[in-house]
């Protein structure tokens, strides 16, 4: 049910685009579950230090269509799944012409590459991977390269599709006084201008705003879930996304009679409580 209406849902809706593409961010949360033996089992427990957490987790992977925070897609796994796994299984649910910001744990140049590959015009922006080695290949602006990356022989076993090398554009900005190196695939300088590219990355933390009004309003801050049994917690997952997308949607016919307003921009928490 949440994949069908997430689907027709942000398919009805007239998302703004930047540059002909519609700006999504990938992030992932973690959600606590009741301390039974059937959790216990099938959500193994994190260790710190060899000691177990309190309770069984749930590691979720979303995708927001940012101007709306519509979820697009979702994948959920155990505390031993990576989140580029999970990443991975929302490949296909991404869609032509966007762009996917994501922050430096999803720096995988094989998940980026598949990204690309999946459907036409699939971009991405993610910081610049700390020690990275590149090539400069050619200077676009100031601050403003195209460069290539050399893939891992452990990488293209993974990844059938990715070749002995990656060719993508490097920004280098300053903000507030800290150097950061965002690395993208839309290469095309004419089409995509670099001074924009820097300032759009920002937009990602509304992936992160969206998880705090799904958990701190909608969840009213409780910290563990309520279903006692694996399946169970899944569906409550699933409904808990379903929801939220619900709020969203309502929101988003709301901003319609608004001039000049974003359904980001209206008060998540009030349009909580007119729907629900």
């Amino acid at each position: 049910m949440f994949t069908k209406t997430a689907q027709l849902w942000h398919n009805a809706t007239p998302h703004p685009h930047w540059c002909g593409l519609t700006l999504l961010a990938i992030d992932g949360v973690f959600w606590r579950t009741p301390d039974t033996p059937e959790n216990d089992a099938a959500f193994p427990r994190q260790t710190h230090a060899g000691n177990p957490a309190l309770y069984p987790q749930v590691k979720m992977v979303c995708q927001m269509e940012l101007t709306s925070h519509l979820l697009t897609a979702a994948a959920f796994g155990t505390m031993k799944n990576s989140e580029n796994e999970l990443a991975e299984q929302l490949i296909e649910q991404t869609g032509d012409n966007t762009l996917t910001l994501m922050d430096k744990g999803y720096y995988s140049l094989g998940l980026l590459n598949a990204r690309s590959l999946a459907g036409e015009h699939r971009h991405w922006m993610i910081p610049l991977r700390k020690g990275a080695q590149y090539e400069e290949l050619r200077k676009l602006g100031k601050g403003d390269h195209l460069v290539k990356l050399k893939t891992s022989p452990q990488a293209r076993k993974k990844w059938p599709g990715l070749g002995n090398e990656v060719t993508a554009r490097l920004l280098t900005v300053t903000r507030k006084g800290k150097v950061c190196h965002l690395l993208t695939s839309m290469t095309d300088a004419m089409r995509f201008p670099g001074g924009e590219m820097a300032d759009l990355y920002s937009h990602r933390w509304e992936i992160e705003l969206g998880y705090r009004e799904i958990k701190q309003t909608m969840q009213l801050s409780r910290l563990t879930l309520r279903s006692k049994k694996p399946e169970l917690v899944e569906q409550e997952l699933w409904g808990v996304l379903l929801a939220y997308n619900l709020v969203r949607y309502q929101m988003i016919k709301m901003a319609e009679h608004l001039k000049g307003y974003w359904p980001n921009q209206l008060s998540f928490s009030e349009s909580c409580g007119m729907v629900m």
